[in-house]
């Protein structure tokens, strides 16, 4: 019995071992020349992470995607997150949004949305450089970022469907068809968007913002994109 007990916990051991160090193959590569690729940015505020695009390539795919970016005020750039319905709109104080964060991790089945935020200037200037990654995508990569984007929303007769739009800073929430829980966070989402543009990524750790950035590290020191 005891050794049995051995070889279950081994098992055991080696399944949770390999889950962590799972790596998911990204295809197309991400990298391209400068002058023929799109510059995104990838930033992280030490917990979140979110896409910062240039407005002109996300709209000149056109579709639902488009549509939703048109229909927000003005910018040159479109930063780009996805987190729970009610928790990621919300910025009242976090000591006060405790039990609906709590909700929103362990409930499992909620709704979430895709942000869309307009910005005038480069926001990766916002960010310090610890903070921010550049990523120069061929335009097959940056197609597969994009429709991995628009495939999160949710639509009504083809169309976009707004959930809200927060008071003072621009940003629009629109209905996403995916769920947000413990399994699947806000980062978890940024990784597989990343995928989609050609990023290996490894889907247990992306819990975090930091992992999410290490994917971003890991492609650079392969293919040697652009960082700032």
């Amino acid at each position: 019995m005891r050794i049995a007990g051995a070889m279950l916990l081994a098992g055991l051991l080696g399944l949770v071992a390999a889950l962590w160090t799972w790596t998911r193959p990204g295809t197309p590569g991400p990298a391209a020349a400068p002058e023929a690729g799109v510059a995104v940015h990838v930033l992280n505020n030490g917990f979140h992470t979110d896409l910062a695009v240039p407005r002109a390539a996300l709209e000149a795919g056109g579709g639902p995607l488009a549509e939703a970016s048109r229909s927000v005020g003005a910018g040159d750039w479109i930063l780009i997150g996805w987190g729970d319905a009610k928790f990621f709109v919300d910025t009242s104080p976090m000591q006060s949004r405790i039990p609906d964060g709590l909700r929103a991790f362990f409930r499992p089945g909620n709704a979430s949305v895709v942000m869309l935020d307009p910005e005038t200037g480069d926001p990766a200037r916002r960010f310090a450089p610890g903070s921010r990654r550049t990523l120069v995508l061929s335009p097959e990569a940056f197609a597969g970022l994009r429709n991995r984007v628009q495939d999160s929303l949710s639509l009504a007769e083809g169309r976009p469907r707004l959930s809200t739009a927060r008071d003072g800073d621009g940003a629009h929430f629109f209905a996403s068809r995916e769920h947000f829980w413990i399994g699947y966070l806000c980062n978890s989402w940024t990784a597989r968007v990343l995928n989609a543009a050609g990023l290996p990524i490894r889907p247990l750790r992306s819990v975090t913002a930091a992992e999410v950035i290490a994917a971003v590290d890991r492609v650079q020191l392969d293919t040697g994109p652009r960082r700032d």
